[in-house]
């Protein structure tokens, strides 16, 4: 059974969710997975204090097990393409169809990005228009802009 718990971030509050091996979920809206108990668990203290270190500045990569429960092969491979992306820089859609080896699949890396059931962990707000823009970000672009302000990209 999954575990989740609920934080208050400079973001707003974010729901945190693991299945006894790994984080699987970063809720933006209050969600709670149908299939979880509302807990908190060591991983998930974890995951809250490394996310505290990250919007008060003293981190820029977290270290903790991640993985994907949901997703099909092409939107893991975009997701991991994401986890590739430095604090402080951006990528455009463009870019990462071009990583992945797809470089006509710029709307389906954008559906991918949407996708991201580990935003954050897995940076999705890193990724931006070509033309500079902020685009889509499934928590509100309120919130990426934030993230990427915290993480000193200029907009």
């Amino acid at each position: 059974m999954k575990s989740v718990f609920y934080y208050d971030t400079p973001i707003g509050r974010l729901g945190l969710a693991e299945n006894g091996r790994a984080v699987t979920d970063v809720l933006l809206h209050g969600e709670r997975p149908a299939d979880a108990e509302i807990r908190e668990t060591p991983l998930l203290q974890k995951a809250a204090e490394q996310l505290a270190e990250y919007f008060g500045g003293l981190r820029t990569e977290f270290e903790l097990p991640l993985e994907f429960e949901i997703g099909t092969p092409f939107e893991r491979t975009v997701w991991q393409a994401l986890s590739t992306i430095p604090y402080g820089e951006t990528r455009s859609y463009a870019d990462i169809a071009r990583q992945i080896g797809r470089p006509a699949a710029c709307r389906a890396v954008g559906r991918a990005n949407g996708r991201n059931p580990l935003s954050i962990f897995v940076p999705c707000h890193r990724v931006i228009g070509a033309s500079g823009q902020l685009t889509g970000y499934g928590g509100g672009l309120d919130k990426k802009e934030a993230l990427l302000r915290l993480e000193g990209v200029l907009l």
